[in-house]
């Protein structure tokens, strides 16, 4: 029988090769035909007596990145259907039913009575590599970039194909919940110290070694069906067993402040599978999946962190009429941290970069930033010195400005004042090639008023990194109004070229992820204020979903940074466009107590010399708090949700002011940029899914109990009062081809 996604061979010795080769796709995908294939390649290569063995590798360079979740919205779909149609009953069970089949499928190679063998060429991930588990024996190609591993957990999901059964039958306990609730990759030696791969030979010996497995009597039942099979952290409830999962249990809760119903779900799939024998261990792991599927946090990380981040990466907000541009020379302005981190990883990206600032040393400095950068990674084993080479030698320091005449991009990340903004841009200006896209690296400045000193606007846009550079995902891409489309289209291309995620916003002050993350900073200020004692409001917001507290964060991005915001926005503004309290407050600690956050180890917290100990609140915050509050009296679920609100209703708000304009953005943006709780899958989507009308309820009380910053925005007014959501009413824009 032909099939469309494998290529199935027999040779003289009886062994069938299956080639997974999806056609039009550069990656092999779990999806319905896929798992209907297989489902029939088991069945006739277990009832086909000639046939010894089974062989399965990919026709491509990677093996699997496993399932595709897009199937999964349409699995929803049907779910709903079936409920409106024949109830409640009729529709768990047509869940259930689709999305154990990959489950079944993998079952059925391991118990088709004939040894089937994983060739694994490169990648496999998710699916894909409970797949290799479902094989009785995994043989992989020598390759230092392949990885392994089950990243399910990391879009609300856990892996529902026996992963969370078969890999703590392989590896310990403490491993195997290592591997399944963190759903980091691992490379093929650790692979292969785990016992998850089994051999790894020289790519061009693969095959052949797979087949020599099966011709020398390679065995067609996994160890966990044979009889006497022992696991290998012993019973559950053995020493070695009480020792793990209360312990796992806790640290379970530390990590995760029980937000993620995934992470609890592969607790107990991994608890009870273990006691049981494994068909009956597949069944409860495929209960919990689909309780998991239909939870509102699966449903809204699966749309941002998957389905979203990766319509924004292929280019869903380019122009589609500007050709593809590639920046193959870049020039940075302004080699401070910033600037010299944006060369950095613009060079690891194979660009050519140029790194200018005032003076010779200033630009040396930068272009040591980067040698730094390398030398960890080198001493932790994650780059060859040849990479740090390389880098390097596409990096030139220079004083001289004239070096930007022949680069297609020029990013200014100078001092965060017009005036040096402003001269910088006399500078540049006669000295841009034809064609070549200038961009501002401001993070406050609005971009219009930036672009009022360039004489080509077209060519003028914001390109607004994210600190530290090396580590933040998110770039913000700010449209100023006469911005053209081959500043956009250049902007995103080279986003993407450092492997990055954009986001597109329209020009306002903050733009949009600082609008968001002030708020979030700014609540703490006013929970400080109230009374609230400063470690139950760093601990309320973690337990909200934040990563960290809004008191530790303002010291990582500088307390007198926050001032100089603050006195800027005042100047331009007026003093009724900021709370003077907190301004106080912050003139307090930085102008009177000299604090100026972590910089100079002291803000909020106290930081202690590099390599001894850890931060600790400053135990003089208390006597700078008007009053003190009971911590019994206040209520942790109200400090909680204003986090959460403060940020979702500004995200509202920016999109009134038409700064969002595709409800992805905000959401992606919200989770990258600033930590926004991942499991509400961002800003918007934490209004969505709570309800348009539920949200504007909980603002209004906030907004009587505590002040006109939760005030909700007219929009949000008028949505709720039509029952409206944001990704209904301002469709995603369809993606570019």
């Amino acid at each position: 029988m032909a099939f469309k996604n494998f290529k199935v061979e027999t040779d003289a010795d009886g062994i069938a090769l299956v080639t997974w080769d999806i056609p039009g796709r550069s990656m092999n995908v779990l999806d319905e035909t896929t798992v209907g294939e297989l489902e029939q390649i088991v069945k006739e290569t277990s009832a086909d007596a000639a046939v010894k063995g089974v062989v399965i590798t990919s026709g491509k360079e990677a093996l699997s990145a496993g399932a595709d979740l897009s199937m999964l919205e349409g699995m929803s779909r049907a779910y709903a259907q079936v409920l409106k149609e024949k109830g409640e009953v009729a529709a768990n069970q047509v869940l259930f039913d689709q999305s154990r089949r990959f489950s079944l499928v993998f079952r059925s190679i391991e118990t088709s009575g004939k040894p089937w063998v994983a060739a694994i060429n490169g990648l496999a991930l998710g699916g894909g590599f409970e797949l290799t588990l479902a094989c009785h024996y995994r043989v992989a190609a020598e390759n230092p970039r392949t990885r392994l591993g089950l990243p399910e957990i990391k879009v609300g999901l856990f892996p529902g194909a026996g992963g969370t059964q078969r890999v703590p039958r392989i590896v310990s306990p403490q491993d195997a919940m290592t591997i399944l609730l963190k759903g980091e990759a691992m490379d093929l030696a650790r692979a292969k110290a785990l016992r998850l791969v089994d051999a790894i030979v020289p790519p061009g010996d693969l095959i052949k070694a797979a087949k020599d497995w099966i011709k020398g009597g390679g065995k067609a039942v996994a160890p966990w069906d044979e009889k006497g099979f022992k696991l290998p952290g012993g019973p559950v409830f053995s020493k070695m067993g009480m020792m793990m999962f209360p312990a796992g249990n806790a640290i379970y809760r530390r990590e995760t402040y029980d937000n993620y119903p995934a992470a609890r779900a592969v607790m107990s799939c991994v608890y009870e599978g273990l006691q049981l024998p494994m068909d009956a261990a597949l069944r409860v792991e495929s209960r919990y999946f689909v309780n998991i599927l239909r939870s509102k946090e699966a449903q809204a990380m699966i749309r941002s962190l998957f389905l979203s981040m990766q319509e924004l990466n292929k280019g869903a907000r380019r122009p589609q009429d500007v050709p593809p541009t590639k920046v193959k020379k870049l020039a940075v302005i302004g080699a401070g941290f910033m600037g010299a981190s944006v060369g950095y990883v613009s060079a690891r990206a194979g660009i050519e970069v140029v790194l200018i600032d005032r003076d010779q040393e200033s630009a040396d400095k930068g272009k040591a930033h980067a040698r730094s950068v390398l030398d960890d990674l080198i001493k932790k084993g994650r780059a060859k010195e040849s990479d740090r080479d390389a880098t390097l030698s596409r990096i030139t320091a220079t004083a001289d400005y004239a070096a930007i005449k022949d680069c297609d991009l020029v990013i200014e990340a100078v001092f965060e004042d017009r005036k040096v903004k402003s001269d910088t841009y006399a500078k540049a200006q006669p000295l841009l090639k034809q064609g070549a896209i200038f961009a501002s690296n401001t993070s406050t400045l609005p971009i219009n008023s930036l672009a009022e000193e360039f004489k080509e606007q077209g060519k003028f846009i914001g390109i607004h990194f994210f600190s530290p550079v090396e580590k933040m995902m998110l770039v913000e891409i700010i449209l100023g109004k006469n911005t053209g489309d081959l500043a956009l289209a250049t902007a995103l291309d080279y986003v993407r070229q450092i492997g990055k995620t954009p986001i597109v916003v329209n020009d306002s002050r903050g733009f949009f992820a600082n609008r968001c993350v002030l708020r979030y900073i700014s609540e703490g200020n006013e929970m400080f204020l109230e009374g609230v004692p400063p470690a139950m409001i760093e601990n309320c917001a973690k337990m909200a979903g934040m990563p960290v507290g809004p008191l530790s964060l303002s010291d990582e991005v500088a307390l007198d940074l926050g001032l100089k915001i603050m006195k800027a926005t005042e100047a331009d503004l007026g003093p009724n466009a900021i709370d003077q309290a907190h301004k106080k407050l912050m003139v307090e600690l930085v102008e009177k107590q000299g604090r100026l956050g972590r910089k100079n180890g002291k803000g909020f917290y106290d930081y202690p010399e590099k390599g001894k100990g850890q931060k600790s609140l400053w135990p003089g915050l208390s006597e700078l708090q008007p009053k003190r509050l009971d911590p019994d009296a206040l209520d942790v679920e109200e400090l909680k949700q204003r986090f959460l609100v403060v940020q979702a209703v500004e995200a509202a708000r920016t999109v009134e002011d038409h700064v969002i304009v595709d409800p992805r953005e905000a959401d992606v943006g919200s989770i990258l940029g600033f930590g926004f709780a991942p499991f509400t899958g961002g800003t918007l989507s934490y209004i969505d899914f709570m309800g348009t009308k539920k949200f504007v309820e909980l603002c209004h009380r906030f907004a009587a109990k505590y002040g006109p910053r939760f005030t909700p925005p007219k929009l949000l007014e008028e949505m709720a009062a039509k029952g409206e959501t944001f990704y209904g009413r301002f469709p995603p824009k369809k993606q570019a081809a």
